[in-house]
């Protein structure tokens, strides 16, 4: 009786680990929401004070304000029409995702970067490249 307890006990500590750990890699929906809207107010609450953007036609890094400007042109010329992240993960304290973007012109993949900062994941890096697949 007594393994047996222990056995159920260690397989539920076991368990809450790897729940906890999936949690910690889980990227914010917000941002899923703010890309399937075209919403670059929605992403600047999650960018952090510089960023790397690459896009179609701009490529360097920018401050907050700035990427927020260009990603709000980026949506107004490629209106939004479905956005669906296919892989996630994350490696120390840094997240990732790879997702992909219908637009009303064409799709794109899309790849951020998020680390913590102050406890908080921001966005670090956003790519945004045709998908001609």
């Amino acid at each position: 009786m007594r393994k047996k307890l222990l056995s159920t006990a260690g397989m539920l500590f076991v368990l809450v680990i790897v729940l906890a750990a999936q949690e910690q890699s889980r990227i914010p929906s917000g941002i899923a929401i703010a890309f399937r809207t075209g919403s670059a107010a929605g992403l600047s609450e999650y960018l952090n004070s510089t960023v790397e953007l690459v896009l179609p036609d701009k490529e360097d890094f920018y401050s907050k304000s700035v990427a927020e400007k260009i990603l709000k042109d980026f949506f107004s010329r490629y209106r939004s029409r479905e956005f669906v992240i296919r892989h996630q993960g994350a490696r120390g304290d840094a997240q990732y995702a790879i997702a992909n973007l219908e637009t009303d012109k064409g799709k794109f993949r899309v790849y951020f970067l998020l680390k913590k900062v102050n406890g908080n994941p921001l966005i670090h890096q956003i790519r945004i490249e045709a998908d001609n697949e």
